[in-house]
């Protein structure tokens, strides 16, 4: 599965196991910087869906605030 096509509960629960990596016995300094990146790179995604989300739901709140 691609990263596109992932839920946002799914890129979250990515981004929690990279965060909770940086905290346990597997943590190595020659990979922390990869590790980072991705997960910035994670959040970033998340937080463009989450925004494209309110968006979509302020649409239809509009359609439904219209119809009234």
């Amino acid at each position: 599965m691609t990263q596109s096509n992932k839920t946002i509960q799914q890129k979250i629960a990515e981004l929690d196991e990279l965060v909770a990596w940086f905290d346990s016995d597997e943590f190595s300094l020659e990979l922390a910087l990869d590790k980072f990146k991705d997960a910035e790179k994670l959040a970033e995604e998340i937080e463009r869906d989450l925004t494209a989300l309110k968006n979509e739901i302020t649409v239809v709140k509009q359609r439904f605030d219209g119809n009234e």
